[in-house]
């Protein structure tokens, strides 16, 4: 049994809430949906995360059921979505950030895909991060668009179709899903594309498109889409992002993706740029930055209020408690970082700069992507490194 707190977000079909265990005290998601909704949702997305259960970066479902007139879902409470740390960043993330994201969604992705579904509505603000020691791990939500694409146990696909309403976001949806064809493995691919691209360069060229209508703005939308080529849309950037699209873009509709192509592809993009697989974002450095600030902020009002106190000899400033993940969650959620631009972006190029040390350790995690995974997880030991280095970041 759960207290139901704050709203905290809104799904595809239902809004969140802030819940917490009235037994353990723990805090948790709960997702509620009338049970008057004219479609209800709720009780297929619960079964779509059970059939998902175990994958890492999948929440786990703590419980569902009625009570008095909602439908409830109760699952892990997360952080902020790439959306919210896109805004506290100021709308542009550093390359090395985007291919630390683009390794791990190339996973979530696989495992969904392995499992028989594809999500249909792959978007910023569908992947949050986690909290507390999963705070550097990204984890995928909202599946009531997600569908089988495939029979489980037959693996016999499902038939090509057209003449389908687009179904998803616009903004990120595949050219085909404009056209109206049946969404397969392709589509969440394409869409994970322009997400990294959307990250890189702050902004899609269809974005602020006028219409007088939803289908006019969707027309207009598929028409800026179809007509920007993979070269111009990623024009300025690596290769390699014109290369992921242009593959995403070149699928059938029921090719298997080749994930190991994609993340080896980018991980030696990583590698090249020597950067540190530290797992260390550009929020991380400006939440870092802005606590810095308190704390010199803290210790000058410390000095006015104790004129008498002997002044500090050297060192580190006081220690301040850290702020809490629910802190952390308000503030990244805000869009408004505390940090100044020049700040900001003098961190996040500070984050883009080479260091060593990180090329033994990638080049193992790439011998390792080598060998394939049929469960669309990423290896083991790619696991411990994540979880070796949750203690080297100040998230």
């Amino acid at each position: 049994m759960s207290l139901i707190g704050r709203k905290i977000g809104s799904g595809s079909f239902g809004d969140i809430y802030l819940g917490t265990n009235i037994i353990s005290g723990e805090e948790v998601a709960i997702k509620l949906e009338s049970v008057r909704a004219k479609h209800p949702q709720l009780d297929y997305e619960a079964r779509v995360y059970k059939a998902l259960s175990g994958g890492i970066g999948i929440p786990f479902v703590r419980w569902y059921g009625t009570e008095c007139d909602y439908n409830a879902l109760v699952i892990d409470l997360l952080g902020p979505s790439l959306e919210d740390l896109f805004n506290f960043c100021n709308r542009k993330f550093s390359y090395k950030t985007v291919l630390l994201l683009a390794d791990q969604l190339i996973c979530r992705l696989e495992f969904i895909h392995a499992k028989s579904f594809i999500h249909r509505d792959i978007k910023p603000d569908n992947f949050l991060m986690g909290i507390g020691r999963r705070g550097n791990q990204v984890n995928v939500i909202d599946f009531g668009l997600a569908k089988k694409f495939r029979d489980p146990r037959t693996h016999l696909h499902i038939p090509y179709r057209e003449n389908k309403n687009l179904t998803g976001t616009a903004r990120y949806a595949s050219i085909n899903t404009h056209l109206g064809v049946e969404q397969s493995r392709r589509d969440d691919l394409e869409s994970l594309a322009y997400v990294l691209i959307y990250f890189c360069r702050g902004s899609l060229p269809w974005q602020g498109l006028k219409a007088q209508t939803k289908k006019q703005k969707y027309d207009r939308i598929m028409e800026k889409k179809m007509t920007t080529s993979a070269e111009a849309l990623t024009r300025g950037l690596p290769a390699e992002f014109t290369t992921f699209l242009t593959y995403t873009r070149s699928l059938r509709f029921d090719d298997k993706p080749d994930y190991l192509y994609l993340r080896k592809m980018m991980r030696d993009l990583f590698l090249r740029q020597n950067y540190y697989y530290d797992l260390v974002f550009d929020w991380t450095l400006l939440k870092h930055q802005a606590k810095q600030q308190k704390q010199q902020k803290q210790l000058k009002e410390g000095e006015k209020d104790q004129p008498a106190a002997a002044a500090p000899t050297g060192g580190s400033p006081p220690g301040v408690a850290e702020e809490s993940d629910k802190t952390k969650l308000k503030s990244a959620a805000g869009g408004q970082s505390s940090v100044p631009v020049a700040a900001a972006a003098a961190a996040v190029a500070n984050n883009q700069q080479t260091t060593g040390g990180s090329s033994s350790q990638f080049r193992k995690m790439n011998a390792q992507v080598a060998q394939g995974s049929s469960s669309g997880q990423p290896p083991q030991q790619q696991q411990n490194i994540y979880n070796n280095n949750q203690t080297q970041s100040w998230l």
